[in-house]
Formats: structure tokens, C-alpha cells, sequence
């Protein structure tokens, strides 16, 4: 069985971007986003893949992740419940770390989150200097959620 242990934090600064890779868009959407477990379609230039995950226990779930014909996704994304996320992903080494930070567009922008996924959830890494609140534990930031309930809907009220 596979599992995934994933961090997630929100960003103080642009800082990041000096070592950034160049950045992969990506469209995924959700065949069902129950809360006990999501079925996602991503698809990001000639790569796709349907992803079944369970839920979340602490950073921890079972994530299972099939590759996809890009015909196939192209064929999968219509039927996956509205709306679509748009996504530009960034790939950032810290400290021997890969960090993965995804820049939203559409009605989630200007939402800018930071992943890092480990081997286990008391791994120890260093946060880097750009690195502000995590948000593992908020359900508001799972990507099935911004699906179903945009940040932009809801961050104007939190300000």
C-alpha cells in the first residue's frame, strides 16, 4: 500500500523564487471529492494521471497513483465535478529537501502554498526563510476543497 506524508504551508514572501525551477501548469479536477476519499484527474502537458487518495490522519493518507494516456485525461477532466483547478507548480531545493510550491490561478488565486512530502510525519527538516504558517491540519487548503469552495470566496472575509 502506498502512503503519502505531506506538509503544507502558506508563504511569507516571493523569496523562494530566485531558486525556483521553471514552473509545470497543471489541471486537475475531482471525480468525487468525499471527504473519506478523492478521485482526481491531473493532467499537465503530455503527462496524466488519476489519483485515488484516502483521508487524511495527521499529514498521513493512502495515495495511489495511476498514469493516464493524455487522450485519456483529456476525456476524464469534463466529467470530474466543476470547477477545474488551475495550478503552476514550482519545484524548490532546500537543505536537500524538494519543495513543491503550487501558485493558484482562476478564483483561488493569489493563493501560493508550499508542500514537502516525507518519510514519515516526525521527520525533521529546515524550514526555509520564506516558509510562514503551515496549514497541514486545514481542511480549507486540501486541493479537493478549493474545488468545491474557492479562496477567494472565503480569504476576503478572513481579512
Amino acid at each position: 500500500m502506498t502512503f503519502e506524508i505531506e506538509r503544507k504551508f502558506l508563504l511569507t514572501s516571493e523569496s523562494w523564487r530566485v531558486d525556483a525551477g521553471p514552473g509545470t501548469r497543471l489541471v486537475q479536477g475531482y471525480l468525487t471529492r468525499d471527504p473519506e476519499r478523492t478521485v482526481r484527474v491531473r493532467a499537465s502537458g503530455g503527462e496524466a494521471f488519476l489519483t485515488i487518495k484516502g483521508k487524511t490522519t495527521g499529514a498521513t493518507r493512502v495515495e495511489i497513483e495511476l498514469p493516464l494516456a493524455a487522450e485519456q485525461a483529456r476525456l476524464l477532466l469534463p466529467l470530474c465535478l466543476p470547477p477545474l483547478i488551475d495550478k503552476t507548480r514550482y519545484e524548490v531545493m532546500h537543505q536537500g529537501k524538494r519543495w513543491e510550491i503550487d501558485v493558484f490561478a482562476g478564483d483561488n488565486a493569489p493563493l501560493v502554498v508550499a508542500e514537502l512530502e516525507l518519510s514519515s510525519e516526525d521527520e525533521v527538516f529546515e524550514r526555509p526563510a520564506w516558509l510562514g504558517r503551515e496549514v497541514t491540519d486545514d481542511p480549507r487548503y486540501y486541493n479537493s476543497r478549493l474545488a468545491e469552495d474557492p479562496y477567494a470566496r472565503w480569504a476576503a472575509a478572513e481579512t
